[in-house]
């Protein structure tokens, strides 16, 4: 069975979904009270069972209010380890086959691998071929990024071997 990953700047994201997903990262860009909400945000996780909570960037922060892991950008590879070492399951973003063997090399556990799907903003789409080769070449749980918002594209993500897919429309 395929994993679902919610992506969300939502605190309270319990009454926007139409899907209940196995994995939900906290992701807000914009506001200046992070802590305070992924407080909240993790809070409200607790409430679903088997509901694995995830914090974006911060690791430390992470680790500090009990979150199952932490997402980490294309940027942070260098801080895998250390958040492995203090317990927390990692998830970082790639974008290239290249970028997935360096995450699988420094021990993380998850990777999302983007864009599958035309999504605004995010440059051409790698498409499902690409990503059944790239699940073909790594141990690494991978879960597809990208313009997955309907029923036939997370079939199609299934299709591929992909542990999971990871979206933020398709769950709104």
């Amino acid at each position: 069975m395929i994993k679902s990953y919610l992506i969300t700047s939502k605190p309270s994201f319990l009454q926007l979904k139409k899907h209940r997903p196995a994995f939900a990262l906290y992701r807000d860009k914009e506001t200046t009270e992070y802590p305070f909400h992924a407080q909240n945000f993790l809070q409200m996780c607790k409430s679903i069972p088997d509901l694995k909570a995830f914090l974006h960037q911060d690791y430390v922060l992470a680790d500090r209010l009990n979150a199952q892991g932490v997402h980490l950008t294309s940027l942070q590879f260098d801080e895998i380890t250390r958040a492995k070492d203090l317990g927390l399951e990692v998830i970082i973003s790639c974008h290239t086959k290249e970028e997935v063997l360096k995450a699988e090399k420094l021990g993380a556990t998850y990777v999302t691998y983007s864009p599958i799907f035309d999504t605004p903003n995010k440059g051409e789409p790698k498409g499902v071929e690409d990503l059944k080769k790239l699940v073909k070449s790594t141990p690494l749980k991978v879960f597809a990024l990208g313009g997955i918002i309907s029923e036939e594209q997370v079939n199609a993500v299934e299709q591929s071997g992909a542990y999971g897919f990871a979206s933020i429309r398709y769950f709104t």
